[in-house]
């Protein structure tokens, strides 16, 4: 996620200069019900995932424990966002199914704020997506 632009960080300062408990938060509507949270959940549950994509999953993140950029890897929890993400952004395309596309699509997302690269890269200017890719490129897709 970007910074705000200079207009926008303003405009955040204003909203809560006289509001430190966030009442306005009172304010926030619901545009989702709890049964349609629960029914999208329960449809995405239910789009299929090869096992060859979990393998695939799971070398990703593997991957991320061993590579020599990263001070940190992933943990299991980021297989199982990986996941849960591809499965949601199969079902937002209409399929019943998950491909390695979806995979590769929510790779970076997930996996940006979980890894750490090493002091070293960062310094050289490194940044998370060119790990992200460079294990991407490595890993065989499963067809």
């Amino acid at each position: 996620m970007k910074y705000p632009e200079l207009e926008e960080e303003k405009a955040i300062l204003r909203r809560f200069r006289s509001d430190f408990s966030m009442a306005v938060k009172d304010d926030v509507k619901p545009v989702f019900s709890d049964a349609g949270i629960a029914a999208c959940r329960k449809l995405v549950e239910q789009v299929q995932i090869r096992e060859e994509l979990l393998d695939y999953i799971a070398a990703v993140v593997h991957n991320t424990r061993e590579h020599p950029d990263l001070f940190l890897g992933a943990s299991p929890r980021a297989s199982l966002a990986i996941m849960k993400a591809s499965k949601a952004i199969a079902a937002m395309s209409g399929r019943d199914f998950v491909t390695p596309d979806d995979i590769r699509f929510v790779a970076y997302p997930v996996l940006n704020h979980r890894i750490i690269l090493t002091p070293e890269r960062e310094m050289e200017g490194f940044d998370t997506k060119d790990v992200i890719d460079d294990i991407l490129k490595k890993i065989e897709v499963p067809r």
